[in-house]
């Protein structure tokens, strides 16, 4: 798997993106997608960058060796100093040099919920790129209640950043979806010639993440992936506490844990047809 990042150029001038899949390791969608199309991929206008985000962790089929590469691209004062001694958090440094040449972002992820819906990931900068990728739902918030992905470090810089999660990992579907998203944005941005038409999407904003204040957190069910939830519903029990909602809200990639201070779920509102 190799480390360096790939460049494609235009015969004509135009606008510099990248591309990056893999940056879970387990995630293999966008991987799997990006080894099919650039062998014979021909960019008609400007630069596209791609790369594998976590080479490392995707030979081994793991979310990541160290630490999660996607937490990585928050300033360093944000990190602690077993995170800045990673792979992972080099491997951050190196990706940072080349989505600061490009203007928009296209992280290719995964989710290892089963049956999980296809969604976006973005914020109101993405509004021209976002309508065209092959997505029926639209998640914002995260930079504020998640930060430190690759999106994230790109909406710092001024620039657009763009998650595309293509459904469950383990499904062939999650590597047409990436291949599809991959297509369509290069469309969007003007690589290649755009004939797909703008789709109305729904709106969630996701507003609290809850991280685990013991080293038991066991869910009281199993969520679905967007499932609606009610005010006071009990989440799960962290250490014997109850967890409840404080208002009628959707949950997104709810786990059991281990650990103090992992991340065990996020809840967010929907906000209609727009950010």
């Amino acid at each position: 798997m190799s480390e360096e990042i790939t460049e494609l150029i235009g015969k004509e001038e135009g606008p510099t993106s990248i591309i990056l899949a893999g940056i879970h390791g387990n995630e293999q969608c966008g991987v799997e997608a990006l080894k099919k199309i650039l062998p014979s991929l021909k960019i008609e206008k400007g630069n596209v960058l791609f790369g594998y985000g976590n080479p490392r962790a995707i030979e081994a089929n793991k979310r990541y060796t160290e630490t999660n590469l996607n937490r990585m691209f928050k300033n360093n004062e944000l990190l602690s100093k077993k995170e800045k001694e990673s792979y992972e958090y080099q491997r951050a440094q190196f990706l940072k040099t080349y989505l600061g040449k490009a203007e928009a972002l296209l992280d290719i992820h995964a989710s290892s919920t089963p049956n999980s819906k296809v969604f976006a990931i973005c914020e109101a900068n993405a509004k021209g790129i976002i309508e065209y990728l092959p997505v029926d739902l639209v998640v914002s918030g995260f930079d504020d209640v998640q930060p430190g992905g690759t999106d994230y470090y790109m909406n710092s810089i001024g620039k657009v950043g763009i998650c595309v999660e293509c459904g469950y990992l383990g499904s062939p579907e999650s590597i047409k979806t990436a291949e599809e998203s991959i297509f369509a944005f290069l469309k969007a941005r003007g690589h290649l010639s755009n004939d797909i038409a703008a789709k109305r999407q729904s709106h969630v904003r996701m507003y609290d993440l809850y991280f685990t204040r013991t080293d038991n957190f066991t869910l009281s069910k199993p969520f679905a992936d967007f499932e609606e939830i009610k005010k006071g519903q009990v989440v799960g029990t962290d250490g014997g506490e109850e967890v409840k909602t404080g208002k009628n809200s959707v949950i997104l990639f709810a786990r059991n844990r281990g650990r103090v201070g992992d991340e065990a779920f996020l809840l967010g509102e929907k906000c209609g047809s727009g950010f």
